[in-house]
């Protein structure tokens, strides 16, 4: 065999072993580049300082609920508890519902209040979302298929992204569209069903 020659594979070989995917929930998926103090100082600031802001509450519960899973279980389990009232608490007072098991960047802004479910996959850094919005499935048979929304992206009132649909980054989506499809980066998408309607220069966004 000379050194160009590669040798078949068996048919009988053992496939690699698969390397086992942490499930949502399972670890703390606060971003690793800030403490848990820090990242909460970060996120009053981004909603402008104000402690009553209820974006903020429900940002700081979500943070609360993923820093908590880095706890050793029996200090874990009291935390768990807190996690799930102040969850709760966050929902019934101010209509916005972000589970822990949500991939959530930083610097994220909710904006108002109210009839927000924001069960997505991911948002990445420096999103805006407003009232209204839902992130969720596109069906009851695709339970975990759950949108993405890219870095730097901002989301007018009433917005609807269902489905394993990935909202680009630095994309605008209009008040009340409804996203099953993915926008590409650098996009402004609106209507029912939305539609890609101008592109954004990267240079200058505000073209």
């Amino acid at each position: 065999m000379t050194t160009t020659d590669v040798a078949p594979t068996s048919p009988h070989a053992a496939p690699a072993p698969a390397v086992p995917v942490p499930k949502p929930g399972s670890r703390n998926m606060n971003p690793l580049s800030v403490g848990f103090l820090a990242l909460l100082r970060e996120d009053l600031r981004t909603h402008d300082g104000h402690l009553l802001e209820q974006g903020f509450w429900a940002v700081a519960v979500h943070r609360f609920g993923n820093w908590r899973m880095g706890l050793p279980k029996l200090v874990r389990a009291p935390a768990t508890l807190l996690y799930r009232f102040g969850f709760k608490w966050v929902e019934w007072t101010c209509g916005i519902t972000l589970p822990y098991t949500v991939r959530l960047g930083r610097r994220v802004r909710i904006w108002h209040h109210g009839g927000m479910i924001l069960h997505a996959e991911a948002i990445g850094d420096d999103v805006h979302v407003r009232q209204n919005t839902t992130f969720g499935v596109a069906r009851r048979d695709a339970l975990h298929q759950l949108p993405t929304i890219g870095d730097r992206c901002d989301l007018g009132c009433g917005v609807v992204v269902l489905g394993p649909v990935t909202v680009g980054h630095d994309s605008v989506v209009g008040a009340n569209a409804v996203v099953v499809k993915d926008v590409p980066p650098f996009s402004v998408a609106a209507g029912v069903p939305a539609k890609v309607i101008k592109t954004i220069s990267p240079t200058n966004p505000h073209e």
